[in-house]
C-alpha cells in the first residue's frame, strides 16, 4: 500500500465503490496511513487472512441482496403492488408493508389496519369521561414501518430545500399548531399513512399528491 500511486488508488476505488472518487481523497488516505506509520504487526499474514475472507463474504452477501431484490421486485409488480409509488417507499419497504400486512381483504377497513399496527387510540372511559390512549398493542413492525414512513416524509432535500412530500409536511405541522407534541403529531401522520397504504394496496392504485388546502383570509 506504501508504494500505490494516488492515481492508482482513486481508479482501484473507484472500481470496487463503482463510485467515483476523486484524487483528494486517494491523496487522504494514503496520508492516514503514513501517519499511522508502520502497518505491519504480529501475525500479520493471518489478520490478513481474517479481513480477505470478510470482504470476500461481504461480496457474498451482497450479490445475494442483489438477487434477492431483483426476485422481491418481479413479484411486487406480479401481485400489482403500487406501494413504491408514494414518495418514502422503495420495493424493499414495499415489500416490509406487504409481507407484515399480508392479504389486505383481511382488512375491511382501514381502520382495521390501524388496529392490527397498534395506532389506533384505544378509548377507556371513567366517570363519564372518555379519554384517548395510545395503543401499547398491535403487530409492533408494521407499527414501526408506519413510523419510519412518516419521519420520511417530513424529510426536506438539502439541495432543493423542497420537502419529500408537501402534503403531509403540512399536515404535521397543522397538528403541531392546534396543540399536540411531535410525538402526537407523528403518531397523527401515522394514522393518516394508514388509510394511504390501505388504499394503494386494495384498489392497485397509484399514489397522487393531494393538494395542500388553501384558506381563504378573512
Amino acid at each position: 500500500m506504501k508504494d500505490l500511486a494516488e492515481a492508482e488508488l482513486a481508479e482501484f476505488l473507484k472500481r470496487e465503490s463503482n463510485r467515483y472518487l476523486s484524487l483528494s481523497k486517494a491523496r487522504q488516505i494514503l496520508s492516514l496511513i503514513a501517519e499511522d506509520g508502520d502497518t505491519e504487526r504480529q501475525y500479520q499474514d493471518q489478520r490478513d487472512l481474517i479481513i480477505q475472507t470478510l470482504v470476500r463474504t461481504l461480496r457474498s452477501c451482497s450479490e445475494e441482496m442483489r438477487k434477492l431484490g431483483g426476485e422481491m421486485s418481479a413479484l411486487l409488480d406480479e401481485i400489482g403492488c403500487t406501494l413504491d409509488s408514494m414518495p418514502g417507499i422503495d420495493k424493499v419497504t414495499a415489500a416490509c408493508f406487504v409481507a407484515e400486512i399480508g392479504a389486505i381483504e383481511r382488512f375491511a377497513s382501514a381502520e382495521k389496519l390501524a388496529r392490527f399496527a397498534g395506532i389506533a387510540p384505544v378509548r377507556h372511559g371513567t366517570g363519564g369521561k372518555d379519554r384517548r390512549y395510545k395503543s401499547k398493542q398491535g403487530n409492533r413492525v408494521l407499527h414501526e414501518l408506519f413510523r419510519q414512513l412518516a419521519i420520511r416524509q417530513l424529510v426536506v432535500a438539502k439541495s432543493t430545500k423542497q420537502p419529500r412530500n408537501p402534503y403531509f409536511l403540512y399536515y404535521y405541522e397543522q397538528k403541531l399548531k392546534e396543540g399536540k407534541s411531535k410525538r402526537q403529531a407523528i403518531v397523527c401522520l401515522m394514522r393518516k399513512l394508514v388509510n394511504v397504504v390501505y388504499h394503494l394496496l386494495k384498489y392497485k392504485a397509484i399514489y397522487q399528491m393531494p393538494d395542500i388546502p388553501q384558506h381563504k383570509a378573512g
